[in-house]
């Protein structure tokens, strides 16, 4: 697998921008049993306490850490890995549960938004969504220095981490709305 340089990755940002802002689209639901372990799913439920069931996270954090809730699921941009994936087969492999056809900039929506997200209303949190040494292995260190740039950080190419507010079946196609 050849890996984007900065400047081919860089092409991507008017498509990323044209995301719609108040209503877009799952998709693509992948789930994380083990670590290294992806199921790409049609249908999931998410609940407030475990997230995605049957994700590793719900398995990882302790019931009194409140503090991992701020990183629950997380949602990333579908035009964006689309186009640091290069293939969609390699989508799962960024470790994200929700792909989504939304523009999930600060702009559009800073922490504290709420989205439905199918039948589940998920809450997005503080908790800022880094490229890490894991993503740079993936999908090389210039996609790292892209998505953790100060524009890659004010558009949330990495993604957002959100919280599970209100439990719901999510489908793959199912909408998502900025409420």
């Amino acid at each position: 697998m050849t890996f984007l340089s900065y400047a081919e990755l860089e092409t991507c940002l008017d498509h990323v921008r044209e995301s719609p802002r108040d209503g877009g689209t799952v998709s693509l639901i992948v789930r994380r049993p083990k670590t290294d372990e992806r199921e790409i799913l049609d249908v999931g439920e998410l609940d407030p306490r475990h997230g995605l069931v049957g994700d590793k996270w719900g398995h990882r954090r302790s019931e009194n850490d409140d503090t991992a809730l701020e990183y629950q699921i997380t949602l990333m941009n579908s035009r964006a890995i689309a186009h640091i994936a290069q293939d969609k087969n390699r989508w799962p492999l960024a470790g994200d549960q929700f792909f989504v056809d939304f523009d999930l900039s600060e702009e559009n929506i800073p922490a504290g938004t709420r989205l439905t997200l199918g039948a589940a209303i998920v809450e997005v949190t503080a908790t800022p969504h880094t490229g890490c040494k894991k993503f740079a292995a993936r999908f090389g260190t210039d996609s790292v220095k892209f998505v953790n740039s100060p524009l890659g950080k004010q558009l949330h190419l990495r993604g957002v981490n959100a919280k599970v507010v209100q439990a719901g079946t999510v489908r793959a196609g199912d909408a998502l709305r900025k409420l």
